[in-house]
């Protein structure tokens, strides 16, 4: 009796999955005619906002038992599969291969675009502002170590545009050809990820040489490939390059999470739960910087992120760089932007995109 059941329900999830296919299949020429509207019109395949306004749609209407979270995962690669539908996109990374860069791209874009590993955070830009790629990926910020400076300093002469953010949980894990710690004679990693563990390294293998290479994906091979070695990297890039797990989520934070902006030419519309990044510098005047910071207070303007830095332009000359709740085009930080524009030196609206938190 509870086989014949059993058979009775799987016939109805077979039911229910061929009008999933069938539903998804007509999703996808619908969405090609879209793309050959856009094509006629020379408009951007990708649109973070309309992407967000479908999240948060699906997300919304799903009553369970299934988590969001996994409905989220579902969309991603469905839109993703339309996507590609449109025409071909390239999106520029971190790379190579396995890098949390690229792990991050995979969660924003899914898993049917064509990805473009880079050996540098300015060869991403370089990428995209050459039209070599439509998107670029790459970090601005950990929650443990902050921003990420070569990104930032980027910012200041490239007319590229942020158009979408994504967030990743970062685990850290020792790997090596043999799980002896004793047999570790230098570690190679990126010069973030070996801050991240610091505490853990000092208690652990407090002699042992720290090598910093660009990536963790770069410290997984050079790991693999030398004697008495070992690297700071994900499971990911342990499987890729054959490596053993020493010892699991070494960063010296339970929460360690690595914030990614998407790079392109074209900026996102209002998805109704925005951010707006900018830059600014000042003359260097008693009580600038609270002035021009009193703009956003006293309209009501959430500030969620202010970093400085060196202009290298002249000593002691700052940029200083900020994220705010609301979009550019909103009547309220509009007008704080049209404010601060008649006392900063310089303004430069970096992006509005969608807010992931």
């Amino acid at each position: 009796m509870a086989t014949r059941k059993i058979k009775d329900l799987r016939k109805e999830i077979d039911k229910i999955d061929s009008n999933i296919v069938r539903l998804i299949d007509l999703r996808g020429r619908i969405t090609s005619r879209i793309g050959e509207i856009k094509n006629k019109k020379s408009q951007p395949v990708y649109r973070p906002d309309r992407e967000s306004q479908v999240y948060s749609r699906v997300i919304r209407e799903s009553k369970g038992p299934i988590k969001k979270d996994c409905i989220k995962a579902v969309y991603r690669e469905i839109m993703s599969g339309c996507l590609s539908l449109e025409r071909p996109v390239k999106v520029a990374y971190l790379g190579p291969q396995l890098t949390f860069t690229h792990q991050a791209a995979l969660k924003k874009f899914g898993a049917s675009l064509d990805y473009v590993p880079c050996d540098s955070i300015s060869g991403v830009f370089d990428e995209v502002e050459k039209e070599k790629a439509d998107y670029g990926v790459v970090p601005i910020e950990n929650s443990t170590e902050g921003a990420v400076n070569h990104t930032l300093d980027m910012f200041v002469d490239s007319p590229l545009i942020i158009c979408s953010e994504v967030y990743l949980d970062i685990r850290q894990d020792l790997l090596a050809s043999s799980r002896d710690l004793g047999k570790i004679k230098k570690i190679y990693s990126h010069p973030n990820v070996f801050g991240q563990c610091r505490l853990w390294l000092e208690k652990n293998l407090p002699t042992v040489k720290l090598q910093e290479v660009a990536s963790t994906a770069k410290a997984a091979e050079e790991a693999s490939k030398r004697p008495f070695s070992a690297c700071i990297a994900s499971e990911l890039a342990a499987e890729r390059y054959g490596l053993k797990i020493v010892s699991k989520s070494i960063q010296d934070s339970s929460v360690n999470i690595t914030r990614f902006l998407v790079i392109s030419n074209h900026p996102s519309g209002v998805s109704g739960n925005d951010k707006t990044s900018i830059l600014f510098s000042v003359q260097d005047t008693p009580g600038i910087l609270h002035q021009m910071l009193g703009e956003f207070r006293s309209r009501g303007i959430n500030l969620t992120k202010i970093e400085s830095r060196p202009s290298k332009k002249g000593l002691w000359k700052y940029y200083f760089f900020v994220d705010m709740e609301g979009h550019s085009t909103t009547p309220k930080v509009k007008a704080a932007l049209k404010e601060i524009g008649k006392t900063a030196s310089f303004v430069k609206i970096l992006g509005s995109y969608p807010s992931a938190l």
